[in-house]
């Protein structure tokens, strides 16, 4: 076999695996979990090996290296930096890993599959997956189903499809919907193509709908407007656009009013009662955060564990992330990683500008031939303008199927660079290939060994997880995941607060398994110093080991590291519970109650014990011994 054909081969190779990863992602739940993204990484590690191949059999082969493929190199850098010196060190290598490999994707996509048909397969792809997935969210808002496969999705009537989270369905539906109504309108697909691409829509549409996501019904109704709007200042598209908008407009007029879903949450929207209104309470804690550390950041994927310092009063769960990308990513990557990502989106938004008029032509153009390179351009950019849409309220590239998608789109739209200028290509000399050979190679090792490590340890978690809770057998399961990965401090965590438990329960070394549990939450704590929890948990052991002044200084840490959290405060009652002072007790619940008044089962049972010893004490005179032992 020849060269060219070799080349032709692995070319096709790195087409079929990125087509795998952008059907897989969203099918796998959005490849949140750990096993699905390590199936993405493997993919990947894929695509890198077939690159390196093509690197090197063909001695005059190019690269497209526009201005934004050093944006791209430039975060991936500085997720690098920024990992090695972040304070927690497992939750910031999660989001590092991930940085890396979309863009390891974005360089490999570009610089590999620029051929129009690629990327005519690829849409064609993704609009019909959408349509499918978007059924399934339909036939889950109508049946009033609560499953994704197998999972159980904690939102009830509405759609998510094949995702946990409908507000993430939403985000992978709009990205996809303008692709599919540009090809219906401005593309040279056939007519029975065109008939099928509109059934499709119709069906995004309607998963959007189901998904009662409002910030994405918002960011597609602006992305709409846009669309029509530029295709109606083009005189051949005129007639099909303004057929098509007065066709969504009827219907929506139509079937908006009669939808109980839209009608639901339009009304949570303009009440006091939404739910949803603690994603904005958690924005001015994100701004907090941003300030301890303007320039850098607090770390990347910290916000979750540093958010509970300035937890608001009014949100008791963990949020995960800000619910808003932009500041998320000044919060975890400070002012010089956030300027990198604004950069590279201008040098997006400049090289498409470029684009755009070479791919179409004026508005003015008397050609009547349509264009399934317009399509690509009109239909991508859309696409990632809806996501910028979305993003002010949500953080959907947080979620490993949308970056991907979204990475993609930006991939097909540099690769229509090569339309207007010859500048960006580039001949590799020797020194050039054996440095990017070296890059490839450091990619794929650094993405095997992670995922294997990664691999093995979820294998003992998993173990650990289906054997009894707090068992000897999870403790040695746990302890193998802990020697695979020693900086995770939930398993640290896990393996303290197993052995605090067999403690309690009053078995004859328990004074040894409470020491044993005091060393496993310090590990803890020296991996995250900001997990309350494990401050806790070392409070209570104190107090199980009659070390009172000891546990009340963990007690008070824990409360200082999340001062409006319920469950710490109502752990420091029960510490005053265990000292005798039911007075100090008492206020500490209260005010746990306060935030949290309903699911606080241990403020309200042991209200209920301190009013009870309250009133025997009272009865019992001013010559009652102390209560306290």
């Amino acid at each position: 076999m020849n060269r060219e054909r070799l080349d032709l081969w692995c070319e096709r190779g790195i087409f079929g695996l990125v087509l795998a990863i952008l059907v897989f992602a969203p099918l796998a739940t959005g490849a949140v979990r750990t096993p699905d993204f390590l199936v993405i990484q493997a993919l990947s590690v894929g695509v890198l090996c077939l690159w390196l191949v093509r690197l090197w059999l063909q001695p005059k082969s190019q690269l497209l290296w526009p201005p934004l493929c050093w944006a791209v190199l430039a975060f991936m850098a500085y997720a690098i930096g920024r990992g090695l010196t972040s304070e927690i060190y497992y939750a910031a290598q999660i989001d590092v890993i991930r940085a890396l490999l979309y863009g390891f994707l974005f360089l490999a996509f570009v610089n590999n599959l620029q051929r129009q048909e690629y990327a005519n397969v690829i849409v064609f792809t993704l609009v019909f997956l959408a349509m499918a997935i978007a059924g399934y969210a339909i036939y889950q808002f109508i049946t009033g189903s609560d499953k994704v496969w197998t999972f159980i999705k904690p939102y009830p009537h509405r759609g998510s499809g094949t995702f946990i989270s409908p507000n993430n369905l939403a985000g992978f539906l709009e990205m996809i919907l303008p692709l599919g109504l540009a090809w219906i309108l401005v593309s040279r697909a056939p007519t029975v193509q065109k008939i099928l691409l509109g059934y499709a829509c119709l069906m995004i549409l309607g998963g959007i709908l189901a998904s009662g996501s409002r910030g994405s019904w918002v960011s597609v109704a602006l992305t709409l407007v846009v669309f029509f709007s530029v295709l109606l200042s083009y005189r051949h598209y005129r007639i099909p656009a303004a057929a098509l908008l007065a066709c969504l407009a009827i219907a929506g007029a139509f079937l908006l009013p009669r939808a109980s879903i839209f009608q639901r949450r339009v009304k949570q929207a303009t009440t006091h009662a939404s739910a949803d209104d603690a994603r904005f309470a958690l924005w001015p804690a994100a701004v907090k955060l941003w300030r301890e550390n303007i320039w850098w950041g607090i770390g990347p994927n910290h916000f979750n564990s540093r958010f509970r310092e300035y937890r608001p009063v009014t949100e008791q769960l963990d949020p995960d992330r800000a619910h808003n990308d932009y500041l998320n990513t000044l919060t975890d990557w400070g002012l010089v990683g956030a300027s990198l990502v604004a950069a590279a989106l201008a040098t997006l938004g400049i090289g498409t500008r470029k684009v755009w008029k070479a791919a179409r032509g004026s508005p003015d153009d008397f050609s009547s031939g349509k264009s399934d390179k317009f399509a690509l351009v009109l239909g991508a950019s859309l696409g990632l303008l809806t996501l910028l849409f979305h993003s002010v309220v949500d953080f959907n590239m947080h979620i490993p199927a949308n970056a991907i998608l979204a990475i993609s789109l930006m991939a097909m739209l540099t690769t229509c660079y090569r339309l207007v200028t010859r500048s960006y290509w580039y001949s590799p000399g020797l020194p050039v290939r054996v440095l990017l050979s070296a890059t490839l190679l450091a990619g794929a090792a650094l993405l095997t060994c992670q995922g294997v490590q990664r691999g093995l340890e979820y294998r003992w978690l998993e173990r650990a997880r289906r054997e009894p809770n707090f068992s000897s057998e999870q403790i040695a399961a746990l302890k193998r995941a802990f020697a695979i990965e020693p900086k995770n401090s939930q398993t640290a965590y896990a393996i303290g607060e197993a052995y605090r438990v067999q403690s309690w329960e009053g078995a004859a070394d328990y004074v040894s398994l409470a020491n044993q549990a005091l060393e496993w939450f310090k590990r803890a704590i020296q991996l995250n110093p900001y997990d309350s929890s494990s401050w806790m948990r070392t409070g209570m052991c104190l107090d199980w080991l009659e070390r009172p002044q000891e546990a009340f200084v963990a007690f008070d840490h824990a409360v200082r590291l999340d001062p409006n959290g319920y469950f710490n405060t109502a752990h420091m009652g029960w510490h005053y519970v265990q000292v005798g002072d039911y007075a100090a007790a008492r206020t500490w619940f209260e005010r746990s109650k306060r935030l949290q008044s309903e699911n606080n089962g241990i403020s309200d049972s042991y209200l209920k014990i301190i009013q009870q010893r309250l009133l025997e004490g009272a009865a019992s005179g001013p010559n009652t011994p102390s209560l306290a032992h």
